[in-house]
């Protein structure tokens, strides 16, 4: 069989190339060799850590390149160059295959029998024309042919892609292009416009300059479309995407928020569907799928990431963490103000000034992520004039010795290429805030089903957001200072630190704290 064939071949490889550093290579290999003899999904959870540095990607690349048939590899552009000209090269030169791989947005045709590696945008907004022909996102996207076996590598963000595949835009372009359908009508158009335009304006500002569609602007809506319908032209005159728009609103399971340029005085209208569930799961129907993600839950059954996208029974595997090799020292004090309090911004900043004398902070960049954009400011702002230059926010020319204050957005994306930080301080738990509208359209409508919003949304994001985080600290087996006291008191602190681990915890700074993790552990 396949599973042994490609065991085999790996194994010689991992001998000749001197690969040591994942415990886990054969088993998933044989696991994805198994997904492609036998057509039958799976999930698999690699590990932040392992995820970070990509050690995994020879175990499902070799099964591919072994396997006769054709394969579809949906991976981030991001590692397209690595695979091709890196990774998949290497292989070759030791594997008894030959397998033609192209990078394309679109199936090379029915005789095919290579990889086609493509990226997640370009698949999902494929699979999505395909399974909902009634509003595609664009009628001129290729399919991918179904019943192909498909490889998902880093699927960590799938939910986000998803969603931003699945949400309907409405900018200025598209006002202009409605009051060209409707010519006699310019005049109502643009003053609805103006009057949606002003309601929204009324909105107090916050960090993320949106806002859930309130009632009022729903009716401003509905007028418009109802306005529309009584003219001679009907709705059939409606451009497409404000068709899709208005075929998103009309559902019980969207939600609407309004995204605002304060300064330009610009209004871009947004809606999107909240459960992804019933709109996902006809793709994963489609043909066999394999999804590789770093930590997407915390089961190893991932029941609670499956109902989320719509994944119905497939074959769920989570690789344990290599205590020899992954790893944090984790100091979580015990005595800090909750971030809700008033002294919460002053302790943590004395807190922050004492971890900044440890050594590593001199040779290495310190990281300090703040998830509150105000205090944010005011934490660069004192350390900058305590530190200066070595102090920078959310930009990415960081000094040997730097020390970056950021938000967990900004950090995700630079985490994988900033220098290994010797620290990284986390002031707040990354749970994410409900004036975010995604955020409180989401538990909004687990409210109206009475589910608990917490544990199955704004725990699962937040832990997975952690532990992606601290990847690179964990790579190195580094150091992490958690200065949010919920860890210490809350119901759901031992479940966080249960996913940070393996870790070496100490509540103090001593010594003790600072030495090698594999004396600690």
């Amino acid at each position: 069989m396949i599973e042994a064939k490609v065991h085999q071949l790996l194994r010689e490889f991992l001998r000749q190339q001197g690969h040591t550093q994942w415990p886990h290579h054969l088993t998933m290999a044989r696991l994805v060799a198994r997904a492609l003899r036998l057509g039958r999904s799976a999930l698999l959870q690699t590990g932040s850590t392992a995820a970070y540095r990509g050690r995994y990607r020879l175990s499902y690349l070799t099964p591919a390149l072994v396997w006769p048939g054709p394969v579809v590899l949906v991976v981030p552009p991001t590692i397209h160059q690595q695979l091709v000209q890196d990774e998949i090269p290497n292989l070759l030169q030791t594997l008894p295959t030959i397998k033609s791989i192209q990078v394309g947005d679109r199936w090379p045709g029915e005789t095919f029998q290579g990889i086609l590696i493509t990226t997640p945008q370009t698949w999902l907004s494929s699979q999505i024309n395909a399974t909902q022909p009634s509003h595609p996102i664009s009628p001129n996207l290729p399919a991918f042919p179904p019943n192909i076996v498909t490889l998902i590598d880093g699927i960590d963000p799938l939910v986000d892609w998803a969603r931003n595949e699945l949400t309907c835009s409405l900018d200025d372009a598209d006002w202009h292009q409605l009051g060209l359908a409707y010519p006699s009508q310019q005049t109502s158009i643009r003053d609805l416009r103006v009057r949606l335009t002003h309601l929204a304006f009324q909105h107090p500002a916050n960090p993320y300059s949106c806002y859930l569609a309130d009632l009022e602007e729903h009716d401003v809506l509905t007028d418009l479309f109802v306005h529309l319908s009584e003219t001679p032209l009907g709705l059939a005159a409606l451009p497409p995407t404000w068709q899709r728009f208005r075929n998103q609103i009309d559902q019980e399971n969207t939600m609407t928020w309004l995204q605002l340029n304060r300064g330009s005085g610009q209004l871009t209208l947004r809606c999107a569907p909240v459960n992804l569930a019933e709109m996902l799961k006809p793709i994963w129907e489609r043909q066999p799928v394999v999804l590789i993600g770093a930590a997407v839950d915390e089961e190893k059954s991932a029941e609670s990431y499956r109902q989320r996208l719509g994944l119905s029974d497939l074959t769920c595997l989570k690789f344990t963490p290599d205590r020899q090799q992954d790893g944090i020292q984790l100091y979580a004090p015990d005595q800090l103000p909750m971030p809700n309090s008033n002294q919460f911004p002053n302790a943590i900043l004395q807190e922050i000034r004492n971890l900044l004398q440890l050594s590593e902070t001199r040779t290495q960049p310190t990281i300090i992520l703040v998830g509150d954009s105000p205090l944010k400011a005011q934490i660069g702002s004192i350390l900058a004039a305590e530190y200066g230059s070595r102090v920078q926010v959310e930009r990415s020319d960081l000094a040997p010795n730097g020390i970056l204050v950021t938000g967990w957005e900004f950090w995700q994306d630079y985490r994988l290429c900033c220098p290994a930080p010797g620290l990284l301080i986390i002031t707040t738990l990354p749970i994410p805030s409900l004036e975010n509208p995604l955020v409180a359209g989401q538990v909004a409508y687990h409210k109206r089903l009475r589910q608990d919003w917490f544990r199955l949304f704004l725990l699962p994001t937040a832990l997975q957001t952690l532990q992606l985080a601290i990847a690179p600290i964990s790579a190195q087996q580094g150091k992490v200072a958690l200065l949010d006291n919920r860890v210490n008191h809350r119901s759901y602190g031992r479940t966080i630190l249960k996913t940070l681990n393996p870790i070496a915890q100490s509540v103090y700074l001593d010594p003790s704290w600072l030495a090698p993790l594999n004396q600690t552990l």
